[in-house]
């Protein structure tokens, strides 16, 4: 699956994903989501970012968890 907002290069932290043309990692999104920051006050850190970047994020994550292969046992 393409993500048209977010970016993986190996010269842009460490290729880790980010919101393409910012240095600003996916991860680094969805921890403040998930320690209670409104998408607001991300982009008030980080005001590159819109809430488009946002959501992109978290529908990059979302993807990326699909995809896991799980194993029981």
């Amino acid at each position: 699956m393409t993500h048209a907002r977010i970016e993986l290069n190996p010269e842009i932290m460490g290729g880790k994903p980010v919101i393409k043309g910012t240095r600003v990692p996916v991860e680094l999104i969805l921890r403040k989501l998930g320690a209670g920051a409104t998408p607001e006050a991300i982009i008030r850190d980080h005001p590159r970012l819109t809430l488009d970047d946002i959501r992109a994020a978290q529908s990059y994550a979302a993807d990326f968890i699909a995809d896991e292969e799980i194993s029981v046992g």
